[in-house]
């Protein structure tokens, strides 16, 4: 029916919400300001303690900031009332004094049609009901005993028999019934080739599916006969049932959710009734179909983060995965959905009948947000040991990603798969068949070449410091690509421990003599904007004077000069030490000796002379010519040298 604007205008201003909330809640006399018409008490959609609930007269809207209820006079009357809109402004017509405007004929016909036809469909459940204690029924009182379906819960749920035949139309029709309404409430179908109209449940257990306000408005029906072509049949669409914008359990599901129970979307009737009986009673199931949006809009009516239970099978996974495609445009600060994978092979009745509620309630505690599954699905099954396939992941990633409307939702759906990278792959480096091993981070190294292991001087915390060198060396290139072509002999010298960096110098060196002005895009584009993060994001790299100073050439050019100096004078005194070490095994010398010495004061001399033309150099531990660690080592292997020499 359509109202006239100026009727529900009145009606606003006649109404006051204050008063129409305050039939339902105790208000908050602390909090609220009855002068302002500013009032706070619980929130009469789920349990609470504290007064969360808010109305705000002046602008007769309410909202609760705990589970996020919203709404005007005639929403409030609509979830409190359980009643449709007409319903709730006559409801709130009546109160103000106001008169319903005349309801349009052809309005007050198709009502009427609706009403008829939720007649007829509450007459087939009763006969239904009755068929059921039937001797025809002996198999689906069986098969009900089997599942463990209680007396209590058929009753609750209103669990019935379709016997062979055309039982239902003979009875409704013999009853009077016009058989077109018969046929239009979805009962009884006409055969193509004009015959008699024939049932379109028979020899199955009858689900009937209630609306929000409890009216039976189709039938779901579970074959007994094991050839049978479809084990699960739904009524057609009507006018009365829409199976795109129905929950299996609509009502009780609704009133369990709103008393604080968390609502649980499982994928059919016995699921809901098995989740039912162990106290789940807040359960849907969508109704043979994948969850629509208008489905998705009823379930966040309800409950701001339904858990969706998913049987542990592939069918499972795919359907989550379809889920989440559809809900990530929709998605809202608060609102979102979880998902509990049942263990494999197994179903929510399954997982019930073998470990209880306890083994249930472990389940839901445990379910995985939505970021989690889209994750996984993208990771599958796959190896990403080339750029090209990190790249491939990021690029689906990101297109995912973008279809969160929410800026503040996809930021953060951002940062958490910017972490869940980092874990992928840099900790860790991808196997033979998607396995994976420890490897290093930016910012540490993954672990010294064997040659360089060989060294009494190898230690954790120089291998660290070389890894340090490396990376201030790559980032002042990147930071300032004017410098790339000058430092090319340099990079291509250059050996890294790490696998990242050793990528990265190779990139670089691509690059060279071809123009670039812009090597952090490059870098992007090749390893992710995780990757140059991870590098500039190191303190020692952010510390380096080409990072402070960008745009320095002259500082940058000082800079990877005195790094390339510094690793190539500690690989210079290292490989003396290790064949040093080696000649221990024949016979020492006085040249083992100064071969030593030499080494160490080029070391030296190399860091010192560049210090000296450089006093405002500053970054990380340039004062030691030969760190303590490696004076000690160095101290050590002398003193054995000479031992040697006198025992020889």
């Amino acid at each position: 029916m359509s109202l006239p604007p100026g009727f529900m205008d009145e009606l606003r201003s006649r109404t006051s919400l204050v008063q129409v909330v305050g039939r339902k809640v105790q208000w908050e006399s602390r909090k609220s300001n009855p002068g302002k018409g500013d009032m706070w008490a619980p929130c009469p959609f789920h349990h609470e303690k504290t007064a969360s609930f808010h109305v705000d007269d002046s602008k007769g809207f309410y909202y609760c900031f705990g589970c996020h209820a919203k709404g005007d006079a005639f929403k409030f009357v609509q979830e409190t009332e359980n009643v449709g809109f007409m319903e709730a402004v006559k409801i709130l017509a009546d109160e103000a004094g106001m008169q319903m405007p005349d309801r349009d004929p052809r309005a007050q016909e198709k009502a009427d049609r609706h009403g008829q036809l939720v007649e007829v469909m509450e007459q087939a459940v009763q006969f239904y009901r009755m068929a059921l204690k039937t001797g025809a029924a002996a198999e689906a009182r069986a098969y009900l005993e089997r599942r463990g379906m209680s007396q209590d819960t058929q009753d609750k749920f209103g669990i019935g028999y379709a016997p062979e035949g055309n039982a239902v139309f003979k009875h409704l029709t013999g009853k009077g019934i016009d058989p077109k309404l018969v046929i239009d409430a979805g009962l009884a179908a006409v055969p193509d080739d004009g015959r008699a109209p024939y049932d379109r449940f028979r020899s199955r257990i009858i689900f009937p599916i209630r609306d929000a306000r409890g009216r039976c408005i189709s039938l779901g029906g579970r074959a007994l006969d094991p050839n049978a072509r479809a084990k699960y049949l739904n009524g057609p669409e009507t006018a009365i049932f829409d199976k795109g914008r129905s929950l299996y359990n609509h009502k009780d599901a609704r009133a369990a959710a709103g008393k604080g129970q968390p609502l649980v979307v499982a994928e059919g009737y016995m699921d809901v009734i098995a989740l039912a009986e162990a106290g789940f009673t807040s359960s849907v199931a969508p109704l043979g179909t994948a969850i629509t949006e208008n489905q998705l809009q009823l379930l966040w009516r309800m409950s701001p983060e339904p858990i969706v239970a998913l049987d542990g099978d592939k069918a499972g996974i795919r359907a989550a995965m379809r889920l989440i495609d559809l809900a990530l445009p929709m998605l809202e600060a608060g609102q979102s959905l979880r998902f509990a994978i049942m263990p494999e092979g197994q179903d929510p009745d399954d997982v019930i009948k073998s470990g209880g509620t306890k083994a249930m309630q472990t389940i839901l505690d445990q379910a995985r947000p939505m970021v989690d599954l889209l994750w996984q699905r993208e990771i599958e099954g796959k190896v990403f040991d080339s750029p090209e396939r990190k790249a491939a992941l990021d690029k689906a990633l990101r297109a995912k990603i973008k279809l969160i409307k929410d800026p503040s939702i996809r930021a953060h759906y951002g940062e958490t798969i910017k972490d869940l990278r980092w874990q992928l792959f840099r900790p860790q480096r991808g196997g033979a068949k998607g396995g994976f091993k420890p490897r290093g981070k930016w910012g540490a190294p993954s672990g010294a070449q064997a040659s360089t292991k060989a060294s009494l001087l190898v230690s954790a915390d120089e291998a660290r410091q070389r890894h340090m060198r490396e990376a201030v060396i790559l980032a002042s290139i990147i930071a300032t690509p004017a410098v790339l072509d000058e430092f090319e002999a340099g990079l291509e010298n250059l050996t890294c421990d790490d696998q990242d960096h050793n990528f990265l110098r190779d990139l670089l060196l691509r690059q060279a003599h071809r123009g670039v002005t812009d090597l952090k895009t490059v870098v992007e584009d090749s390893m992710g904007p995780e990757a140059l993060d991870f590098l500039m994001g190191n303190p020692h790299v952010r510390l380096a004077p080409p990072l402070r100073r960008k745009g320095d050439v002259d500082c940058a050019r000082l800079t990877i000069s005195e790094e390339l100096r510094k690793l190539s004078s500690e690989a210079g005194l290292s490989a003396e030490i290790a064949e040093a070490e080696e000649n221990l095994t024949e016979i020492a010398d006085e040249a083992v000796t100064w071969r030593l010495s030499q080494a160490a004061k080029e070391r030296d001399q190399a860091v010192r002379s560049l210090q000296e033309d450089s006093a405002e150099y500053l970054v990380g531990d340039n004062g030691a010519a030969i760190d303590k660690d490696e004076r000690a080592a160095l101290d050590a292997l002398m003193e054995k040298i000479s031992f040697t020499k006198r025992k020889s």
